[in-house]
């Protein structure tokens, strides 16, 4: 520090203080205002981008909410769908086993109606058959009991006596 005390000049002092000066004047004039103008503009820009991302904000915000509220209305949505196929799924196969059980109720019916026509059928001809063997049977003994004039006589006391008055 004692060197640049002894080596002050108060000419180049001056020029050095008036150089500064005109640099800050030109500075001023020509670059200040610019600079300035950049440096508010800038911010200028950054206070834009700011609300701009505020707002962006807010906005992810509603469509988020939005988002939330389609997704619970599409859940609401699909326990109906699900709630109602469940429904119709029960009714469907309530309606099968009803339609099963009058249709086995049905056949039941006819097979039980089928054999009692064929009970009926086979009844009907288990009597033929026993009527014609009777006949034929009381044909054979018809005829040798005619042959003898005695025998004829018992067996018509016996068949009166087995028939009764009413």
């Amino acid at each position: 520090m004692e060197k640049l005390i002894e080596d002050f000049s108060l000419g180049l002092f001056f020029w050095q203080t008036l150089l500064f000066l005109a640099l800050v004047f030109l500075l001023w004039k020509y670059a200040w205002k610019p600079i300035l103008n950049a440096i508010s503009d800038r911010e200028e820009g950054i206070r834009n981008a700011l609300d701009a991302a505020e707002e962006a904000k807010k906005e992810m915000q509603n469509v988020t909410a939005d988002n939330e509220k389609l997704l619970k209305e599409a859940r609401t949505e699909r326990e109906n769908l699900l709630k109602e196929a469940r429904e119709i799924k029960e009714k469907i196969v309530t309606d099968a086993k009803e339609l099963a059980q009058a249709e086995g109720d049905k056949l039941i019916k006819q097979a039980k109606a089928t054999i009692e026509s064929e009970k009926k059928a086979a009844v009907a001809d288990i009597k033929n058959q026993v009527a014609e063997l009777s006949v034929e049977i009381a044909e054979k003994v018809i005829k040798e009991q005619l042959s003898n004039k005695e025998k004829q006589l018992k067996l018509v006391d016996d068949m009166l006596g087995d028939i009764k008055l009413n």
